[in-house]
């Protein structure tokens, strides 16, 4: 869940709402007999998805299919051993040009061919998960939380026809958030769905209920209102991976900069790699997928045609 978000801000939205309690609060659900205090449901949980993503041995291949303001973009992805390599195979549900495949191809070819540029872009990788670990170690101070029922897992939701423990969140107001990449969440509320038995997170949603602000206002501040939206699913091999993030916020970056979050996305089609797998080689699975991908819709296209 950690090591595949784009930017560490939208790391530290999506993960905000993870958040444990010491004590329950308000009413139970029937069933909460069954089950531990939120606090300790969701503190062991929280444990399991930072093991989770300090494991290098699980990678997987996937597609995302992103929407945003100025329309869609379609990309695949391989987790390697040095850093994530991507490639964009559309764009508004259309095709690349073979120029856009070039540029794609020549990209991936300068970052094989330059190691400090791939230590770079590893490096970077690696600050972006390591300040989403800083904010999930503190997260079991940051929120209080009480059970609010259950609903049953999908194919893209938790694990298909397992119930999952629904609970809600609120941030504590004994929790002083030791630096500014933690202040987030003090402002967040929200609901997030558990699958208790396996002790992963399933669904996260939470709102901004107030403005936030970082470092006192001066780094900048997030409009009340702001919302996020992630899911997990369970994979075929046992792991864990998101299947659907969507971000909505607006603020500023250093008093001045107007920022705009606002994206749907949507991951599928996992299929496991070696956890050895280098860069290089994750580069040429981008290619054979690609080429398998087109053969595919041709093939589609060309029996539409034929029916018609």
């Amino acid at each position: 869940m950690i090591s595949r978000t784009a930017s560490a801000v939208s790391m530290l939205l999506i993960l905000a709402g993870i958040g444990a309690t010491l004590r329950p609060a308000g009413a139970q659900a029937p069933y909460a007999e069954q089950l531990p205090s939120p606090g300790a449901l969701v503190r062991n949980t929280v444990a399991k998805e930072v093991a989770a993503a300090n494991d290098a041995s699980i990678k997987h291949m996937f597609r995302e299919d992103k929407k945003f303001a100025q329309g869609s973009q379609t990309r695949i992805y391989v987790e390697t051993r040095e850093a994530m390599a991507g490639m964009t195979i559309a764009y508004n549900n259309k095709p690349l040009t073979a120029q856009q495949i070039e540029g794609e191809e020549g990209r991936l070819a300068a970052l094989i061919r330059n190691p400090q540029q791939l230590e770079r872009k590893r490096r970077q990788e690696k600050e972006e998960a390591d300040h989403t670990l800083c904010i999930v170690k503190a997260l079991p101070d940051a929120f209080l939380f009480e059970y609010d029922g259950s609903e049953n897992g999908t194919a893209t939701l938790g694990r298909e026809g397992v119930r999952l423990t629904r609970l809600k969140f609120r941030p504590n107001p004994a929790y002083h958030p030791p630096s500014h990449v933690e202040e987030v969440l003090v402002g967040m509320h929200g609901i997030v769905l558990i699958d208790s038995e396996s002790h992963r997170i399933a669904r996260i949603d939470g709102t901004l209920f107030k403005e936030v602000t970082f470092g006192w206002g001066i780094l900048g501040h997030l409009d009340r209102g702001g919302h996020f939206l992630v899911d997990q699913q369970g994979l075929a091999d046992g792991s864990w991976d998101i299947s659907h993030m969507s971000l909505s916020f607006s603020g500023r970056i250093l008093l001045f900069k107007r920022i705009a979050i606002n994206s749907d996305e949507v991951f599928s089609n996992f299929q496991r790699v070696p956890a050895e797998t280098s860069f290089a080689q994750g580069v040429q699975m981008l290619k054979a997928e690609r080429a398998k991908l087109a053969q595919n819709a041709s093939e589609t296209a060309k029996a539409e045609s034929t029916s018609h």
